[in-house]
């Protein structure tokens, strides 16, 4: 059974430089995927030689990107959403995805590897 799960990751960045990150195919292929082709609003990332299509439905500048997984079975999508703590001024990536519901704890520590990459790159 394949659940969705939720991540937050506190940063201290502009909205501004981590939208670029969550919303183009360059930015996307520095530290989400190996690389990223994008055709009109269809997104190819590519990991380990395999390529995954997304459609780009949703999109709020400094604030949102969602993607619609175009082959998985079922509504599942990928979601960055940027949020930003009006008294510190930080902000918070949260991204929700789809896994195997017994792969769930390995995809986690995926995830959070691949941000800290995210963060070394823009040193947030």
């Amino acid at each position: 059974e394949r659940i969705a799960y939720t991540s937050e990751f506190p940063f201290n960045a502009r909205p501004q430089l981590v939208y670029n990150y969550i919303a183009t195919p360059s930015g996307l292929a520095t530290w989400f995927a190996d690389d990223v082709n994008v055709n009109e609003d269809i997104f190819t990332f590519i990991w380990d030689g395999e390529e995954e299509k997304s459609r780009l439905v949703r999109s709020k500048r400094n604030e949102l990107t969602r993607f619609e997984w175009i082959e998985r079975e079922g509504d599942e999508y990928l979601e960055f959403r940027i949020s930003q703590d009006e008294l510190s001024g930080g902000i918070t990536l949260t991204i929700t995805d789809y896994e195997d519901a017994d792969e769930l704890e390995e995809a986690r520590m995926v995830m959070e590897r691949l941000v800290e990459s995210l963060r070394a790159t823009i040193g947030g």
